[in-house]
């Protein structure tokens, strides 16, 4: 009678079942590697977007806290603290050392939830005075200007504009920007940026007020004295720093480096020769050769 021998190798079902459990191994270290690198990714980026919103110079400004209607007050109740990058906060919005002289008053307009409470909304009342559009610690400064450096009339309250001092030093012309990204407050006597003449066109001005720091404020007053102050005004939200190294006007415009001494800009005639211009001037006048 013949008998069966046992078969040496494992049962089919036996090595299928550890094959499928090496897969189930592989795939969930595949996973879990996968997941570390996504968490590792999206906290870089928050960390990269925190370290990006910490960097933007903001302020507070007073909000509604939810919609409010024409006629509400201004209490503790309906209006809240926020902050916001600086660059979008409008020149009248009610800052919080602001408050007491706005609660208690009424809206005469109708506020948007997180919105920011304006001067202008309040009902028949606006900023008691100019002053009350400074931030605690800032300076508003006046500086002349001139059709050129006034952008032609185009500069207006709420605008940014970078301040370029054009100057002379003994021999040599100098251009720098002194101040960069800096608030304009009011055109002229007027802060609204919608004020408009009787025909419907933009007020004219020989001055613009800026918000600027004490320290600012001094070093306009100064660049008054020493040379022409030009206004470069900035798209809105444009805030990229520009160099603000002192240039010699001839580097500036790619002319031949010289301090300029005795150079004539007029066209001389000698002896009745060839008109030159840009010649070397000697010290004292030669009698023309007869």
């Amino acid at each position: 009678m013949a008998t069966n021998t046992p078969n040496p190798s494992s049962p089919p079902t036996l090595r299928s079942s550890r094959k499928n459990w090496i897969v189930l191994a592989l795939a969930l270290a595949l996973g879990g590697l996968a997941a570390y690198a996504a968490s590792n990714y999206l906290s870089e980026r928050m960390a990269e977007i925190d370290a990006r919103a910490n960097a933007v110079d903001t302020v507070q400004v007073v909000v509604a806290k939810g919609s409010l209607p024409a006629g509400a007050s201004i209490t503790a109740d309906t209006v809240a603290v926020r902050e916001i990058p600086r660059i979008w906060a409008h020149s009248g919005a009610i800052t919080p050392d602001q408050y007491s002289r706005a609660e208690s008053l009424a809206l005469a307009y109708p506020a948007a939830a997180g919105e920011p409470i304006l001067w202008a909304q309040l009902e028949g009342r606006r900023a008691p005075t100019f002053s009350a559009r400074l931030q605690s610690g800032q300076r508003a400064v006046t500086v002349p200007v001139d059709e050129i450096s006034s952008l032609s009339g185009m500069v207006e309250p709420g605008d940014r504009i970078d301040i370029v001092v054009s100057a002379r030093n003994e021999t040599r012309n100098f251009t720098f920007t002194l101040l960069q990204n800096v608030a304009v407050l009011a055109t002229g006597s007027h802060a609204d940026p919608d004020a408009r003449d009787a025909q419907g066109q933009p007020r004219s001005y020989t001055t613009i007020t800026l918000d600027t720091s004490p320290e600012d404020a001094k070093r306009v007053i100064a660049a008054r004295e020493v040379g022409r102050v030009t206004a470069l005004l900035r798209a809105p939200g444009d805030i990229a720093a520009v160099s603000g190294a002192i240039t010699d006007a001839r580097t500036l415009l790619g002319l031949p480096a010289g301090d300029g001494k005795g150079i004539s800009s007029v066209p001389v005639i000698y002896g009745g020769g060839p008109i030159t211009s840009g010649l070397q001037m000697s010290s004292r006048a030669e009698a023309p050769e007869d």
